[in-house]
């Protein structure tokens, strides 16, 4: 018999799901996007953000008065879209449909228009709002970047398999080169039509669920979505999305070649004076190796490495949601990735948690419990 091992087995508690779970994917979506496009974010200060997205990796492909467009050395679109805004803010995530039809048959099944995107990204697009005020944008036709040499990675002896003689092994001191986006995470206090709103509206199937600790028979608190591409394996994750007492961006995840690449990219980033986050470590929902950063406007955006990929044949993992469950080796997550650093935004954390709690939202007094006993893991 050939061996049919369960790829999630020894990651979660439990193998897989119960009956009458939710399936993880929606039965007949409107359309199936390919891939994210680009995240979107409003910011007052160009240059500041400039100089942070050069240090971090990415290369400007267009920088005017009021728009910064930063891209990977992958072809395609640019991977992030900063424009000039009186306030910082997360705007939206843009996914790449498979053609213009799928554009044109998301508008006509949503009500809304399709318009031109800016000459500078070129293409069109239909833009909706999800159930917790975040923007989609679904794209196609978007001009075509070309590639742009990439960071080689170094060779390895990997135990006895000897690939490395007579040179030395020399990381260049330089920032890391993003080669794409990856994915994007969300909190929202509305998870369940959140959830199946992506699912319907954009095709994305789960990877992975979560659930708070001993809560399992109240559903899912976090799903790591990816993009249906049929035989063709996609990233563990393009979106995630955890329930929460605020609706919130909580991180960006952009590609990187390999570990060397990551930690010598992190040093350059020390060395000019910013903040690290947490890490450097390695994920279990996914996989990756993985370091989180914070801009100067207070964004979290992470470098990523040798994440999972999986087909469309791959059924929903089921685990507990828990700091202890996010990561394999590293250091212990750190106050400020967990977002109860001391300041300005744990107070307004704290506060939303209690308004919340009257709102009527989903995120009630079980769920506060919840979140309480994973914070406590």
């Amino acid at each position: 018999m050939s061996d049919q091992r369960d790829p999630h087995q020894d990651l979660h508690s439990e193998q897989g799901a119960l009956r009458g779970e939710h399936p993880g994917r929606a039965s007949d979506p409107i359309v199936k996007v390919r891939d994210v496009a680009w995240a979107e974010f409003e910011k007052p200060n160009l240059k500041r953000a400039e100089l942070f997205a050069r240090s971090f990796g990415f290369t400007v492909s267009l920088r005017t008065a009021d728009e910064l467009l930063l891209r990977g050395t992958d072809p395609g679109s640019p991977c992030v879209v900063i424009r000039r805004g009186p306030r910082s803010r997360f705007v939206g995530s843009a996914f790449r449909a498979a053609d213009d039809k799928d554009v044109l048959r998301l508008a006509e099944a949503t009500g809304r228009k399709v318009t031109k995107l800016p000459e500078s990204l070129g293409g069109i697009s239909v833009d909706l709002t999800d159930p917790s005020g975040f923007g989609v944008r679904v794209v196609s036709g978007t001009h075509e970047l070309p590639e742009l040499p990439g960071q080689k990675p170094l060779e390895f002896n990997f135990g006895h398999a000897v690939t490395r003689v007579n040179a030395g092994q020399r990381a260049a001191k330089e920032p890391v080169k993003v080669q794409r986006i990856g994915h994007v995470v969300l909190q929202s206090t509305r998870f369940r039509g959140a959830l199946d709103w992506y699912l319907e509206h954009l095709g994305m199937i789960v990877s992975d669920f979560q659930y708070f600790p001993e809560q399992r028979e109240r559903g899912p608190v976090m799903a790591f979505m990816r993009c249906e591409r049929g035989s063709t394996p996609t990233d563990h994750h393009t979106v995630a999305m955890n329930l929460g007492p605020t609706n919130k961006y909580m991180h960006s995840a952009y590609q990187v070649s390999d570990l060397d690449s990551l930690a010598a990219g992190g040093q350059y980033l020390l060395e000019q004076g910013y903040q690290r986050s947490w890490g450097i470590g390695r994920h279990i929902d996914g996989s990756q190796i993985f370091d989180y950063w914070r801009d100067p406007d207070g964004f979290l955006v992470e470098h990523f490495s040798d994440g999972d990929l999986f087909d469309c044949t791959l059924e929903p993992g089921w685990g507990v949601f828990a700091v202890s469950n996010l990561s394999q080796w590293g250091p212990p997550p750190s106050k400020d990735f967990l977002g109860v650093k001391p300041g300005r935004e744990s107070l307004r954390e704290l506060r939303a948690m209690v308004s919340g709690l009257r709102e009527g939202n989903e995120f009630d007094r079980h769920s506060l419990r919840g979140l309480l006993k994973a914070a406590a893991s």
